[in-house]
């Protein structure tokens, strides 16, 4: 759950530092009192890309930092080492954005610098949002059987038939490609034999590759190698090299040893310092005895260019030319048999189609199930909302051919009015109609969704009167397995939360400035904010209904 939240500087809100609590939060507000502001930070630190242009004007830096708790630690702490981040601290998470003007943007998790892409992966396990379009997204197919999977608990009979759908896709695509390999002429076949066994000549590995340009090396500058070679042979074995010298200080050291027994240790060091030196001018000497072969040297050189050829030709490692040396063998085999092994993938196509159908038939079957159980608990969710007569159905249509999310479709039907058939909610459905359906839909699935804090951004929007106090206890009843934050304009949802932040924007000065601020601790200042929202703080009527709903 969110356990704080600190704004600095974001939009026209200075500073500000809220406590949650679990449960359920309600933010009120004038329209265009700023209410998107609080938004707009639980969003930056859920990953949302920002713009200098969130920046408060005259300020530095945008900063956003909230303290996060997840009862089991698991939840969390293996993405975060996944993602190699510090583990949380007795299930506290403590995430920092910020937004500077002149710098680079910077992001923290428990006190390391993260990407935004982990505050992204981070954001999907602690926050989910849901805003004013989201009614509309039930329109489309994908979100209807996305809801439905979730309802059905589907995932891994999704997962398995989506594996087998694409293992299918993969064979169709290589007899494509197969097919369209025409029997190739007697010259190209040739062509590719020859490059076949002009890579295998060089024995193509990491090992051979980096012999061949160490020979290669060598050859290229053997006069030069000869010399320095010779050079350092003669400084440390030559007559008046390293170890001549050194012979004479060993002599010393031996002479020390005598009169001082306990100096032993050093005249023997120097002794292997001797032998060293000589095995190094011993092995010096052998390279400056290389002897310039040129027939060795002209096939270092062929096997050089050809090195050098193919990788112009395949690419610039030794993958990329083992790669198209892989490709072309294969395609002088297909060559061979070219209608032996169109017959050998049909065979593989028709065993995985019949997997793939197998599981998809599996799939329907659960979301067939599921179908008839969503329908009849959202139902009774849309009758609470104020359409008692209302009938939802939700279809299993037949695909005639397997697509990516399985052999058939799904379809939402509602019929608002008693005696009208159900249709598609595309057809039938106005703005607040979508609303409520999916606000039931939202409450039915909120014990199946995992993430803690849920935020609805003005879902309650085209919804009213007494269909507004179903709505606000709808959403005290999400609250009572998830922490719930709402932003609404609706009386009867804000005087059912545990918790009611009030956003005000002051421009009562030369510049606009935006407070949060608490006010669940004074009965009077709510009673005053939700009179407000009934028209008229100072009016008695409208001072007597909150009072009515907040004892409700």
């Amino acid at each position: 759950m969110l356990q704080s939240l600190r704004i600095r500087n974001l939009a026209l809100l200075e500073e500000v530092a809220l406590d949650f609590e679990a449960g359920f939060t309600v933010v009120t507000g004038e329209t265009g009192a700023g209410k998107s502001i609080l938004l707009g930070a639980l969003g930056l630190l859920a990953g949302e890309r920002a713009e200098k242009t969130i920046i408060r004007q005259g300020a530095a830096a945008a900063e956003v930092e909230a303290s996060l708790y997840f009862s089991d630690p698991a939840r969390i702490d293996p993405l975060l080492a996944e993602l190699d981040l510090p583990a949380s601290e007795d299930g506290v998470v403590i995430l920092k954005r910020s937004v500077p003007r002149e710098k680079a943007p910077r992001i923290s998790v428990n006190g390391s610098l993260a990407t935004l892409a982990a505050l992204q992966r981070l954001g999907e396990r602690w926050v989910d949002f849901h805003g004013p379009s989201e009614p509309r997204r039930l329109l489309k197919e994908s979100c209807q059987l996305e809801l439905l999977d979730l309802f059905g608990r589907t995932s891994e009979a999704l997962a398995s038939y989506q594996e087998s759908y694409a293992a299918w896709r993969g064979l169709l695509a290589e007899r494509e490609q197969l097919a369209g390999e025409a029997a190739l002429p007697a010259d190209q076949v040739e062509y590719l034999r020859n490059q076949l066994a002009r890579m295998d000549a060089l024995e193509l590995s990491d090992e051979a590759v980096d012999r061949l340009e160490l020979d290669f090396q060598r050859m290229s500058r053997v006069q030069e190698l000869i010399e320095l070679s010779s050079a350092l042979a003669g400084g440390l074995i030559g007559d008046e090299g390293v170890q001549s010298r050194l012979a004479a200080l060993l002599r010393e050291a031996r002479q020390l040893e005598a009169v001082d027994r306990s100096s032993k240790p050093l005249a023997d060091r120097l002794a292997s310092v001797m032998v060293e030196l000589g095995d190094l001018g011993s092995e010096f000497s052998a390279l400056s005895q290389l002897q310039y072969d040129p027939e060795q040297a002209e096939q270092l050189t062929t096997r050089m260019n050809t090195w050098l050829e193919l990788k112009r030709r395949h690419g610039a490692d030794l993958g990329a030319v083992l790669a198209a040396r892989e490709a072309m063998r294969r395609r002088l085999e297909v060559q061979g048999d070219l209608e032996g092994a169109l017959l050998r993938l049909e065979r593989r196509i028709a065993d995985a189609l019949q997997l793939a159908r197998s599981r998809a038939q599996s799939l329907r079957q659960l979301r067939t199930k599921a179908a008839r159980e969503l329908a009849r608990v959202a139902a009774r969710g849309i009758g609470q909302l104020g359409f008692s007569k209302a009938d939802f159905q939700v279809q299993l249509v037949p695909l005639p051919e397997l697509a990516p999310a399985g052999d058939c479709r799904v379809e939402f039907l509602f019929s608002p009015n008693v005696g009208e058939p159900p249709l598609p909610l595309s057809r039938i459905a106005s703005s607040g109609e979508l609303a409520r359906v999916m606000l039931a839909l939202k409450t039915v699935l909120a014990d199946l969704d995992a993430v803690p804090l849920l935020v609805f951004d003005e879902v309650d929007a085209n919804v009213g009167g007494e269909i507004g106090r179903v709505v606000g206890e709808k959403m005290a009843g999400i609250a009572r397995n998830h922490q719930v934050l709402c932003v609404t304009h609706l009386p009867q949802v804000a005087a059912q939360a545990t918790c009611h932040l009030v956003v005000n924007k002051d421009q009562s000065r030369d510049r606009a400035v935006v407070t949060i601020e608490p006010i669940q601790a004074s009965r009077k200042a709510r009673v005053g904010e939700l009179a407000r929202m009934l028209g008229d703080r100072s009016a008695r009527s409208a001072l007597a209904h909150a009072e009515e709903l907040l004892g409700r």
